[in-house]
């Protein structure tokens, strides 16, 4: 999805939120997002390491 966008959509989406929230919120607004992105990396690494030990061996 994000990999559609591209840098002019990025400069768009960037202008868009400083005109809607301001300089001085961006920084708390982006630190929130990070540790959000990072939480969800987390929980899916989890579950797929998770997936991968439940998988039985397959038989030769």
């Amino acid at each position: 999805m994000l990999s559609n966008i591209g840098i002019p959509g990025l400069i768009i989406i960037l202008v868009i939120t400083l005109i809607i929230f301001g300089p001085k919120k961006l920084p708390e607004i982006g630190s929130a997002f990070g540790k959000t992105l990072s939480e969800f990396k987390r929980s899916t690494n989890e579950l797929l390491d998770d997936d991968d030990q439940e998988a039985p061996e397959p038989k030769k």
